[in-house]
């Protein structure tokens, strides 16, 4: 079975993808002691829809 070479092209995108927006939503979450948001967005994946509904609703507000 040859290696398809598509799944990494839809993949890496999707992986930095959520990478990015995970850390930023984890910086957050550690910045205003909320504890529970962390362990949620670091356990799980959802391709960066998480931390993006954390950083745009749920975020104190200073």
């Amino acid at each position: 079975m040859p290696f398809d070479t598509t799944i990494l092209i839809w993949l890496i995108p999707l992986l930095v993808w959520e990478a990015v927006w995970k850390a930023i939503a984890l910086w957050k979450t550690g910045r205003n002691n909320q504890l529970a948001w962390f362990i949620v967005i670091l356990i799980f994946n959802t391709i960066g829809i998480l931390p993006i509904v954390y950083l745009s609703f749920f975020q104190k507000k200073r």
